[in-house]
């Protein structure tokens, strides 16, 4: 993610109040798509005020944040457009994170600091940390009761069909509790997921030097990197920082994955190990995967035409 501004907030009796906004001088396109429904149709003038403003305009609303605000938020987005990842989605995802410790002062100068800079990974997240993972389901549409909730189906002789409530309440109250399984929509649900363990966070392709290999262990020696032969089934190659973590994440293909430190840290024997892999699979995930990396296969096929061909014709 990149920062492009904070925002400070001042407690009252009604909730949170918005004091002021800093936002910098340079807002890219992928952010200022996210303000419209139409950015070809549109005047495209979105922030055109905010970036024309004058340093003492900003210092006004900075000494404004620093004498009023209790609460700061650093406004950052996902980096779209081909940049990172190859999605068609040109639109950020825009969110606030809210930056703890110290005096306001410090969480001032702090955003100051990150302002048009990319959030690294591993400033944030390290190898052995827990992680809690936040998405949206798989949506499914407008599902049944026997698919939406689980009920137990009707003996085979009811009328009118099986797959049914039977029976939807009593005379009085004359209404349908909300306990009641209904018809209705089914997945495109909010689930958090807490307490990951965080077995590796590593760098990617573009950022790994000539002899760094990022699937590399000390008892595995092989020369290969995180991505499985032919790279992640609709996703390709990782060439940006990842992160590998145990278990199942939620969410689905092409849709963002909120990471966050744990709410409730756990004090099991599970958050408290040092993982040490040992091996990585690095085979195709396509089907059967047999290989761990392209050299292993040519050890075992040969060259193949190809090869041979392109040895031809250099």
């Amino acid at each position: 993610m990149i920062a492009v501004g904070y925002v400070g907030y001042q407690k009252t009796v009604r909730g949170l109040r918005a004091v002021g906004t800093y936002w910098t001088s340079k807002l890219g396109e992928e952010f200022r798509r996210r303000y419209y429904k139409h950015w070809m149709n549109s005047k495209k003038k979105a922030f055109s005020k905010s970036c024309e403003k004058t340093e003492e305009e900003r210092e006004a609303i900075q000494n404004r944040i620093l004498q009023n605000a209790d609460v700061i938020r650093l406004v950052c987005h996902t980096q779209m457009k081909g940049k990172l990842t190859n999605l068609r989605q040109k639109k950020a995802h825009v969110m606030e994170i809210q930056v703890n410790g110290g005096d306001i002062a410090a969480k001032v100068a702090y955003c100051r600091s990150k302002l048009e800079q990319d959030i690294k990974l591993d400033e944030v997240f390290s190898t052995n940390d827990m992680v809690d993972t936040i998405g949206v389901t798989k949506g499914r549409g407008t599902e049944g009761v026997i698919t939406r909730w689980g009920i137990t189906r009707l003996p085979r002789k009811s009328h009118r069909g099986l797959r049914k409530v039977a029976c939807i309440g009593a005379w009085h109250p004359a209404r349908v509790s909300y306990t009641v399984a209904r018809v209705g929509q089914d997945g495109y649900h909010h689930r958090t997921e807490t307490n990951k363990k965080i077995y590796m966070v590593g760098k990617g392709e573009v950022h790994c030097g000539d002899d760094e290999y990022n699937a590399r262990t000390d008892i595995d020696l092989t020369n290969k990197m995180i991505s499985p032969m032919g790279g992640f089934p609709r996703y390709g190659r990782v060439k940006e920082d990842f992160m590998m973590i145990k278990g199942s994440c939620p969410g689905l293909v092409k849709r963002p994955i909120t990471l966050r430190k744990p709410l409730v840290c756990p004090t099991n024997s599970v958050a408290r190990e040092n993982v040490k892999l040992k091996w990585i699979d690095t085979s195709s995930k396509f089907g059967h995967g047999r290989f761990q990396s392209k050299a292993e296969r040519k050890r075992f096929t040969g060259p193949l035409k190809r090869d041979l061909k392109a040895q031809a014709e250099a």
